[in-house]
């Protein structure tokens, strides 16, 4: 069993074994209290919150902001499981999967404000319908995926990466 020998580097604290605990804390703890905001948004029932039938624009809002909060936590954990390693091309690809997906989980659950939806805002009170979770739900995917592909996956040639030598940096 490792023993978790702290070490102070300036303001960061790293384990013994390399790992920026405090980045990968601060992330864990970002994510957590953007899963609580997104189920403030998604289901207000559960702290006693619900004021209408309906899904409607502020409980939209809520979840995506509840969302964006999980995406920047889970990206800040990820980031620090590299231990200060470049990112492979794969976890580079996960982050703009990341956004991307939450691009998409904005405009899919915001589609009847801008006017993409089946309710626009003049005639109809904007809501939340089934094709726009649907939407919302294929973003988490995309979101669920860009966070496995950053994973510093060691024993897979696709996830490697090469540390910058010094024999590189001094020909430049």
């Amino acid at each position: 069993m490792q023993i978790m020998a702290n070490r102070k580097n300036g303001n960061k604290q790293i384990s013994s074994n390399r790992f920026p605990i405090r980045q990968i804390q601060f992330g864990l703890i970002i994510a957590i209290g953007g899963f609580l905001v997104f189920m403030v948004g998604a289901r207000p029932e559960l702290f006693l919150l619900d004021r209408s039938p309906v899904v409607g624009f502020i409980q939209i809002t809520v979840m995506l902001v509840g969302l964006a909060f999980i995406c920047i936590g889970g990206y800040l954990s990820l980031v620090g499981l590299w231990k200060g390693n470049q990112l492979s091309i794969a976890a580079e690809l996960g982050v703009r999967l990341i956004s991307t997906g939450f691009v998409i989980a904005v405009f899919s659950g915001l589609a009847d404000i801008f006017g993409l939806g089946s309710h626009p805002t003049p005639d109809f009170i904007p809501y939340f319908g089934k094709w726009q979770a649907r939407g919302v739900q294929i973003a988490e995917g995309f979101i669920a995926t860009g966070m496995l592909m950053m994973l510093p996956y060691s024993k897979n040639p696709l996830f490697q990466t090469q540390k910058p030598s010094a024999k590189s940096s001094d020909n430049n």
